[in-house]
């Protein structure tokens, strides 16, 4: 019995855990060449209309800087790119009927209501001369109330680094 309950436990955690994880979406402007860009700015207009703590915000930026850097980018007064952000959250109630009980089948349904705050992180690259969307890349995953701010550092790390993966676009 005890090995039913483990293994139910295992399959349980591992659900939660695949179903908490980010999901990663880019676009981008086809037939844009993507090797001439070498410099970055971040774009302060955009930015300013991001609804989420200044704190956040700096904890973002500090985050596509070192990703970009170590793409080989640099930072540059005079951009090949501008760099913005666009976040937006929403809360997600999930309804779901239940015969089981962490031991046995239930012959009585029960109703289980969770609830989560699912934030999406838009990452915009943008041709400077024509202010014109070149690349999109979109993050979505539950955010965690975390009081830590340790924690929500490596949060925000982690989305914004699966986001950028994803840049530049490897094009045929």
């Amino acid at each position: 019995m005890r090995t039913i309950q483990f293994i139910l436990f295992v399959v349980m955690a591992t659900t939660i855990a695949a179903c908490s994880s980010i999901r990663v979406t880019s676009d981008y402007e086809a037939g844009t060449d993507f090797s001439q860009y070498k410099s970055f700015a971040f774009y302060k207009t955009g930015i300013d209309k991001a609804e989420i703590s200044d704190i956040d915000k700096r904890r973002i930026l500090k985050d596509i800087e070192t990703e970009l850097l170590a793409k080989g980018m640099v930072k540059s007064e005079t951009p090949d790119v501008l760099i913005s952000i666009f976040t937006k959250a929403r809360e997600q109630v999930d309804v779901r009927e239940s015969h089981w009980t962490p031991y046995y089948y239930n012959p009585y349904q029960r109703t289980l209501i969770s609830k989560h705050t699912e934030g999406t992180l838009f990452i915009d690259i943008i041709d400077p001369e024509g202010k014109k969307l070149i690349w999109q890349g979109v993050g979505s995953g539950v955010l965690t109330k975390s009081k830590n701010p340790e924690k929500r550092e490596a949060n925000i790390a982690l989305f914004v680094k699966e986001i950028l993966e994803k840049y530049p676009p490897v094009t045929k």
